[in-house]
């Protein structure tokens, strides 16, 4: 294993290994003591919250090529899920108000809350809505523009699967998530899932964030030097990137019923950086091409055929 720092790596190694037994046997009680919110642990304020949720709709219309005023017509009657939507429905609540018959979410951990934050944020994101728009929007509450009330489950619902998978068949006209596909521990499940739970003609839409997400320790993407099995010792029950790179993605979809409709790189580590560090990989990686290597996420869009 590639270290510039045995000392360094050995004690990082036992920390890692004693918060992923916690997590795996009270994953409420780890994501309690990590303050994990599926987006971070930054303070935002509920305005800046309300514009992030406004910037991953928009971003998937845009991606799909749907312009704002036709998004009623595009969304109409479309039952929606959703992986891995973190502690505030924020993107459940905005497809539902332009339209979406209902928004279901799911996610491995228990992220999701009904507190004060959360419904200050559901209430910036209502008073920022157009007006053709807010009515549906209040309407999605049990006590119609009370966020404290709760959301009405037929129209958006939130559940924890400890594998994060909806288990459903044909149900769905549209699947996202972002910065999620990356985190599940089983992605040929995970694809598989999409695969049933689309209806025929449904489409499935997701952001994926290839980074190291902090854990490179000495140079770019060294986080991928770490043999499998004392990656999976550290890291497999906490929701830490997977390190499938795009090839994997490319691989599973190809074996499924899902056509690719297009994929699109949202950023690419220079050739010398990957030069620098590829005969150090694993060996799961080591084939990769550096081209593949490169790719610090994607978009991709998913049809079932």
């Amino acid at each position: 294993m590639y270290s510039e720092n045995y000392i360094k790596d050995i004690v990082l190694f036992l920390k890692a290994l004693a918060s992923n037994q916690i997590a795996r046997f009270s994953p409420s009680s780890y994501v309690r003591l990590t303050h994990q919110t599926g987006r971070g642990n930054e303070k935002e304020s509920a305005i800046e919250s309300a514009h992030y949720f406004f910037d991953c709709v928009n971003d998937y219309l845009s991606k799909l090529g749907i312009d704002k005023e036709d998004c009623q017509d595009f969304l109409k009657d479309k039952k929606i899920l959703e992986y891995g939507p973190g502690d505030t429905l924020g993107v459940a609540l905005l497809m539902y108000a332009y339209g979406a018959e209902s928004v279901e979410c799911i996610d491995r951990f228990p992220l999701s809350t009904d507190s004060k934050k959360s419904s200050e944020i559901y209430l910036e994101l209502i008073n920022r809505l157009e007006k053709k728009y807010l009515e549906r929007a209040s309407s999605a509450f049990i006590e119609k523009g009370n966020p404290s009330s709760g959301f009405k489950p037929e129209l958006i619902s939130y559940s924890v699967q400890s594998n994060g998978l909806s288990g459903a068949v044909q149900e769905y006209d549209l699947i996202l998530s972002r910065a999620v596909l990356e985190h599940v521990n089983n992605l040929e499940g995970t694809i598989l899932d999409i695969e049933q739970a689309l209806k025929k003609g449904g489409i499935s839409i997701h952001q994926v964030d290839l980074k190291s997400h902090g854990l490179d320790r000495y140079r770019d993407f060294d986080f991928l030097s770490w043999p499998q099995y004392l990656y999976k010792l550290m890291y497999s029950h906490k929701g830490f990137p997977n390190r499938w790179r795009v090839n994997k993605y490319l691989q599973l979809v190809e074996k499924s019923e899902l056509k690719l409709v297009s994929i699109t790189a949202t950023g690419k580590l220079e050739t010398k950086s990957i030069n620098a560090i590829k005969d150090k990989l694993t060996s799961q990686f080591r084939s990769i091409s550096t081209e593949e290597l490169s790719w610090l996420g994607f978009w991709i869009i998913l049809k079932k055929t």
